[in-house]
């Protein structure tokens, strides 16, 4: 049975759960998951874990994302990507690199977003998406996040599409900033690209097309578990960790990984002074 981690570039046209469908096909397994929804329209990082790699999703590294996104000026969509109708059309004013910049630096920082309804957020356990093919609107309620940088790429002032990169934390829609960003120009505007380029620490450059990756191309999850103190255990205290039994050690660190003679064992949490108890089994 495989077991491991694929870093993929997902490619335009997929959902993330039929990226995860694939994967699964092609391991022979229902155990497969992923970290940080992508968009249909959207390419780049796709975390995806395969059988018992799946227990470690909700330890990687998932808070920091960076984007590459192309933002058309001067037209809406109902979707707030080029995926949508055009819903609004509005003149563009006369914009500079500087005028942008500024705009930009307005947004970094602690702020807030609506969820878009073409999302895949769950609202009453249904993802948003899903109401909205059936025509039906949901009140969203506002959720915080955080923008750490904007940059400039490229402005093409006759074409009047702006690339931009965004440094932003866990939960963030981009075509929603890209929304605002255009709202705060002046005008309007939707998303014509997006690529997410980097999870945490992981970049793209990392990455595998789907088409390429085989059991070759998993890789071990601890090796992604870059916050995590990693403590080995010997075979005699091994079995003991499996029974799931406290742990002796002399951290201060919240949680630690436990490694036997052939991985993961699993992730311990402390709990005062130097006794730690299993969180959860990853053997």
């Amino acid at each position: 049975m495989e077991n491991g981690i694929a870093i993929l570039d997902k490619p335009e046209g997929m959902t993330s759960r039929e990226v995860d469908n694939h994967i699964g096909r092609l391991f022979h397994t229902k155990k497969v998951g992923h970290l940080g929804t992508l968009d249909p329209f959207a390419t780049g990082l796709l975390i995806v874990a395969v059988n018992k790699a799946t227990k470690f999703l909700p330890y990687l590294e998932d808070g920091e994302k960076t984007y590459e996104a192309e933002l058309i000026l001067g037209k809406k969509t109902d979707s707030g990507d080029r995926t949508g109708e055009i819903i609004e059309e509005k003149e563009i004013p006369e914009l500079s690199e500087n005028i942008i910049r500024k705009a930009m630096d307005s947004f970094i920082g602690e702020g807030t977003q609506i969820p878009p309804m073409t999302s895949a957020k769950k609202v009453d356990g249904v993802p948003l998406y899903k109401k909205a093919h059936k025509g039906i609107i949901t009140e969203r309620q506002p959720i915080s996040i955080y923008i750490k940088s904007l940059k400039i790429i490229r402005f093409d002032k006759s074409g009047n599409r702006l690339v931009f990169e965004a440094v932003v934390s866990k939960g963030t829609y981009i075509r929603v900033l890209g929304e605002d960003l255009a709202e705060r120009l002046g005008t309007v505007g939707y998303l014509e690209k997006l690529t997410r380029t980097k999870v945490g620490e992981i970049g793209l450059d990392q990455s595998i097309t789907l088409g390429k990756v085989d059991g070759d191309h998993l890789v071990s999850p601890e090796t992604l578990m870059t916050g995590f103190p990693k403590v080995i255990v010997d075979k005699a205290n091994e079995k003991a960790i499996m029974d799931g039994r406290p742990f002796e050690y002399a951290g201060e660190e919240d949680r630690i990984l436990l490694l036997g003679e052939n991985g993961p064992l699993a992730v311990y949490k402390r709990l005062e002074n130097s006794k730690y108890v299993c969180e959860r089994g990853l053997f």
